[in-house]
């Protein structure tokens, strides 16, 4: 699967998905994709019947078309039982078959869509449904737009699969094959000289296409990079305009859309060689079947090798049809390429391994329902990506239910993974954690999460309103609770000094609030939530002085009578916790209450408090 790469400023870059060549094992492995349309096979096969009756009515053309001809000639004779006798009785038949071939290619259209969209419906809940219940590991080796690319640009090439390109693939077939068969019907002769002339033909244009897709890509991949130009400048605009680096962007991006041009310049000399060749090659093939076809109308009617003039115009017709199927079906097997591709990359998502999430419980027994009571015992941890390297060592430690403790030490020393560990994100690399006497890996990951509650150092609010993103933490909860979490969490007031009160929309990610807001916010939505643990990354290094009384009053309102975990980076705001864990390279190195550490002289937290002092 292609990856994409990071750039200088941490914006996620989806290379192009190479197509997946065409072969057996590639194609059995991308009709996997069909068992989504298996709910849909009735209109399914009701457009394929369609398509087919379709068809087989574009194919009758040429032939009724031969018969005008030879009527006008008064060859009458030659024509058929059932064929009127009748340049206007052949006119009223064509008009007919063209009126069903018109309700012909709507059926097909109207049953090609509803599956096309119903199973792009399914393919896309499916996804995202699987998506959500990956592991974070997953998460932390992809890019965020490698995993949307798959929602949307791969979903899309499926969806153009069910609708458009399957169907003309299948007429373009069936065009090649009973078009073979009326020329061969017609004369055989001619259909032999015509069919010499296609693989010179065939061969000269695979290798233009080739060329051709080949500088496109290379069109594609500089504008691409000429794109990531303008992400990073927008999204670090800031940084920008602070170094006054803009006509400095500017030359970049100018020198980008030089390449660009250049690449795309080469690209059609190509595409503009392609072109003549191939009207070069149509029309030649034509003049030189329609030069062999006169001289055998010319021969004496009793000469085997005679053709009337409505045999040779119907051999024409099929002979243009047969070529528009054979370049129709070049540019069809791209697609198909393209869509096995996405096939693929889809149904690798789909085959990774979810979260244990929903255990089996027994019938009658109430959701879990935990104290608080945590246990580590010889933690060991490895990140998966870096197994290598030791990220926690022999971590040790209980806490007891309704207990406050603090985690301190220099960044990179592991605090947030012991966090993310009893949130059971990862699997642990050796020992335990237990929680009230029930070993991590035996609970239902859902009922764990939902005793656990977490405020980040920087909180994410989805960009509905207030009242939804509180509610996140319970979503069943009454208007009434919501009020009571936010008076709790000391955000009532400013809600209330909006128009809209609760229902005022934050913006993406709460774009609209001031960080002393969000994190308000964030700590109602976990006091409505009600959680045994709590797990806080210091809510208040990032804020100013009034907003970090008021968040820090809402954090002690929170944190009574519940397990709570702190990671700590202001010293001043544990001091009332119950233990602190000094935490260095990967190992507890102190613990202890804060007057206690506080007076080794040479230990870490001490130097620690007094470098923060000497700061403030």
């Amino acid at each position: 699967m292609a990856r994409s790469g990071l750039n200088s400023s941490g914006t996620d870059v989806v290379a192009d998905a190479p197509k997946t060549k065409l072969t057996k094992e590639s194609f059995q492995r991308g009709l996997r994709i069909f068992r989504f349309v298996l709910p849909y096979r009735w209109p399914f096969i009701a457009g394929l019947g369609l398509l087919l009756l379709s068809s087989v009515s574009t194919m009758v053309m040429p032939k009724m078309l031969g018969y005008i001809v030879n009527v006008a000639n008064h060859q009458a004779s030659t024509l058929p039982a059932f064929v009127p006798k009748t340049v206007t009785g052949i006119a009223l038949l064509l008009f007919g078959v063209v009126l069903l071939q018109g309700l012909f290619s709507f059926g097909r259209i109207f049953f090609f869509s509803r599956v096309s969209e119903f199973s792009v419906r399914d393919i896309r809940r499916t996804l995202y449904q699987k998506l959500v219940t990956l592991p974070i590991p997953f998460f932390e080796q992809r890019r965020v737009g490698e995993i949307t690319s798959r929602l949307t640009s791969d979903v899309a090439n499926i969806q153009d699969t069910f609708s458009l390109t399957l169907a003309e693939f299948l007429r373009q077939i069936l065009t090649l094959l009973a078009g073979v068969a009326f020329i061969m019907w017609e004369s055989w002769r001619l259909s032999l000289f015509m069919l010499a002339t296609f693989p010179p033909l065939v061969l000269l244009a695979f290798l233009f296409g080739r060329s051709i897709r080949k500088l496109s890509k290379q069109t594609q991949d500089e504008l691409a990079k000429t794109n990531v130009i303008v992400e990073e400048t927008l999204q670090g605009i800031n940084s920008v305009k602070a170094f006054t680096s803009e006509q400095h962007e500017v030359s970049r991006y100018g020198a980008g859309l030089n390449r660009t041009v250049k690449a795309a310049l080469k690209s059609s000399l190509f595409r503009g060689g392609f072109v003549s060749f191939i009207i070069v090659a149509i029309f030649g093939g034509i003049f030189l079947v329609l030069w062999r076809g006169a001289t055998y109308v010319e021969l004496p009617a009793a000469d085997p090798r005679h053709l009337s003039m409505g045999d040779l115009v119907s051999f024409i017709l099929y002979t243009m049809f047969i070529g528009a199927s054979v370049g129709g079906l070049g540019e069809m097997y791209g697609k198909i390429q393209s869509s096995l591709g996405a096939s693929e990359r889809i149904l690798e998502i789909l085959d990774e391994q979810s979260e244990p999430v929903h255990l089996p419980r027994p019938a009658g027994t109430a959701p879990l329902k935990l104290r608080g009571d945590i246990e580590y015992e010889h933690v060991e941890f490895r990140y998966p990506t870096r197994p290598d390297l030791t990220v926690l060592k022999d971590i040790s430690f209980s806490i007891r239910a309704g207990e406050k403790v603090a985690l301190v030490g220099p960044s990179g020393a592991g605090k947030s993974t012991i966090v993310q560990l009893l949130m059971h994100v990862y699997q642990l690399s050796g020992g335990s954690i237990r929680i009230d006497g029930h070993e991590l890996s035996a609970l239902d990951l859902t009922e764990l999460r939902r005793n656990i509650g977490i405020v980040p150092q920087e909180t994410l609010l989805f960009g509905g309103s207030i009242r939804e993103n509180i509610l996140y933490g319970r979503p069943d909860a009454t208007e009434a609770d919501v009020i009571d979490a936010a008076r709790r969490a000391n955000a009532l007031q400013f809600i209330q000094s909006f128009p809209e009160g609760l229902d005022t929309l934050v913006g993406e990610r709460g774009i609209k609030l001031s960080g002393g807001q969000r994190q308000r916010i964030a700590i109602a939505r976990a006091i409505l939530k009600n959680p045994a643990i709590l797990l806080l990354d210091e809510a208040t290094s990032a804020l100013d002085s009034e907003s970090e009384k008021l968040v820090q009053s809402a954090m002690d309102e929170l944190m009574q009578n519940r397990t709570s975990i702190i990671i700590a980076h202001r010293l001043s705001t544990i001091r009332k916790v119950d233990k602190i864990l000094v935490i260095d390279g990967g190992r507890i190195v102190e613990q202890g209450s804060h007057e206690d550490l506080a007076d080794s002289t040479n230990g870490i937290y001490a130097n620690l408090l007094r470098l923060q002092f000497e700061l403030s």
